[in-house]
């Protein structure tokens, strides 16, 4: 059963990044993969290798939003403790 959801997700990922690809083929200046199962953020650009992020580091995004920033961190959910959800 695990082997068959990494199958899934391997491909899911694979589905997707070969999409943002072709965006970025036909002109798009950015495509940016989030992947909340291994907490990290793919940056494509037209130019370049892509840019792997990770906790701890910051998405910029300066050719759209310059002088935006976000945390990696804040786009996955926060963990509670158990004494956290107790009311």
């Amino acid at each position: 059963m695990l082997k068959s959801k990494q199958i899934l997700y391997h491909n899911r990922i694979k589905l997707i990044t070969t999409k943002i690809l072709k965006f970025i083929e036909l002109g798009a200046i950015i495509g940016i993969l989030i992947d909340p199962d291994e907490e990290t953020v793919t940056i494509y650009r037209s130019i370049g290798e892509p840019t792997v992020l990770e906790n701890g580091e910051i998405l910029t995004i300066p050719e759209l939003f310059p002088g935006w920033e976000l945390p990696i961190t804040e786009l996955w959910p926060p963990i509670f403790t158990e004494e956290e959800t107790q009311i």
